[in-house]
């Protein structure tokens, strides 16, 4: 029979992951899965010592991949969305008119407005980075404005739709966790929210007013760009249907998987049916993803190409998820170890002692969402075990259910993809080119909402009471017991 962990077991084994994370992987650059497994290895001799056997840490480590297994998928199939949208000219087209119409100076202020626009109506985080954002990067490049500074407003822009649309799963995810209805969450995530992204609107227009001008890329290259992208695609409104098959089945909550396909099929024909490509480079191209050497039209030399032509284009294919899905699945062999052995129970159960105020309450929640972030770079695991956990301690302070699930996703939802080695900050890092360390400081919105919500917390402003005596509160508490 297994024991409860006690401090010590609980907490080590964190500890040694955050030690190997940020020495092996933040000082020596070594490679974060190996790193991973040894914090794991250390997680489960903890658990052998509580008395688990191995098939109970195999049982928690399945349970773990089996809750990631969705967006693993998904993620997959943004790896071909990407390829057939480059091949059949969609995003080539995007990064052609953004280098013609964006001014340098608003790229970073323009690539969060857009970021946060189409993931609103997606319901996507992912998505969105994955479509326009790498187009947003390819403008960004050809403008010579800064890459991590882009990177971080589109992962932030993303993030403020991941956080507020009704379509996406973290936004019903977080009420239901916490006990509270769908759109009152999201009226009420507005207190952190909103100021959050006006400040990071402001700072975003600021620097891009003081952007110096030789960042700004020379006319000649940008020119030659231009004249390159149009020598090997022909143009067309029909490649603006792929995303538009997203954005309908997004506004008709249809499944994800299946409309990323769909649109990634209607992508390869038009790949074929107006670009000209072969079969066996639009097979290619959702494999090992899009290459100028593809590009097969007349007077078109692709060993001629610019090497800012090729950053932009030679991208996507289901093998550059790679690393995304061998990190993922490291970190959930960790995960599905300590939360098996009860380690993460006890972190939170300790975090409870320091409550006394509305203020230290959602200091508890928002380090309790970071540490589950830090541990299981899972955002869905973030919003889950803290709300559950603190489901009725909120109710007992009487405080509305709507104050702990915008904290869950002040705290959860967002911080994941600053963390270098969550499946989220993975994926950001491969899909817009920019070490997850390097974009995190620009992505402001993902950082300034939980510390709205702390600020609110202590202040009592935006704070949602229960109404009603605690006498009464107590009464319904029996009656639900009952």
């Amino acid at each position: 029979m297994a024991r409860r962990p006690n401090m010590f077991e609980a907490f080590s084994p964190i500890v040694v992951m955050l030690l190997l994370l940020a020495i092996g992987y933040g000082v020596f650059g070594f490679a974060p899965e190996p790193l991973l497994i040894l914090a794991s290895v250390y997680a489960g001799i903890i658990a052998v010592r509580l008395g688990l056997k191995w098939n109970d840490m195999l049982e928690g480590i399945q349970e773990k991949i089996k809750q990631a297994m969705p967006a693993i998928l998904i993620l997959i199939s943004i790896g071909i969305l990407i390829g057939t949208w480059m091949i059949s000219g969609t995003i080539p087209m995007m990064i052609y008119y953004g280098l013609r119409i964006i001014d340098p100076t608003f790229i970073i202020f323009i690539s969060f407005v857009v970021a946060a626009i189409i993931s609103v109506v997606t319901g996507t985080s992912w998505g969105s980075v994955g479509t326009v954002g790498v187009a947003l990067m390819g403008i960004a490049t050809g403008l010579g404005a800064s890459l991590p500074a882009t990177a971080g407003a589109i992962v932030a822009g993303a993030y403020f739709g991941d956080k507020l649309s009704p379509l996406s799963d973290t936004t019903n995810l977080a009420p239901i966790a916490a006990g509270s209805e769908l759109y009152e969450h999201i009226k009420h995530m507005l207190w952190t929210t909103f100021p959050a992204a006006i400040i990071s609107m402001i700072i975003y227009f600021v620097v891009g007013l003081n952007l110096s001008s030789p960042e700004v890329a020379a006319p000649e290259t940008m020119n030659s760009m231009l004249e390159t992208l149009s020598q090997m695609f022909d143009f067309s409104l029909w490649l603006l249907l792929p995303p538009a098959i997203v954005l309908y089945g997004s506004f008709r909550k249809k499944p994800t998987l299946p409309v990323i396909i769909i649109s990634s099929f209607v992508a390869a024909l038009l790949a074929k049916l107006l670009q000209g490509f072969s079969a066996e480079n639009i097979f290619a191209s959702t494999v090992s993803g899009f290459n100028v050497e593809m590009v097969n039209q007349p007077g078109f030399n692709p060993e001629g190409v610019i090497w800012e032509v090729t950053r932009l284009v030679n991208q996507g294919g289901m093998e550059s998820m790679t690393g995304v899905v061998l990190i993922a699945f490291s970190a959930f062999v960790f995960a599905g170890i300590i939360t098996k052995s009860g380690s993460l129970e006890v972190i939170i159960n300790a975090l409870m002692k320091i409550v006394k105020r509305t203020g230290d309450l959602v200091l508890s929640t928002v380090l309790s969402c970071i540490t589950m972030a830090l541990v299981t770079g899972n955002s869905y695991l973030s919003i889950i075990v803290p709300g559950e956990i603190y489901k009725d301690t909120y109710k007992d302070k009487r405080l509305h259910a709507k104050n702990l699930s915008r904290t869950l996703e002040d705290s959860g939802t967002v911080v994941v993809p600053l963390i270098p080695w969550s499946s989220a900050g993975v994926f950001m890092a491969g899909t817009l080119g920019v070490p997850t360390l390097s974009y995190a400081p620009w992505a402001i919105l993902c950082y300034i909402g939980f510390i709205f919500a702390i600020i609110l917390g202590y202040t009592g402003i935006g704070i949602a009471k229960l109404g009603g005596p605690p006498e009464q509160l107590e009464e319904e508490k029996e009656i639900k017991a009952q």
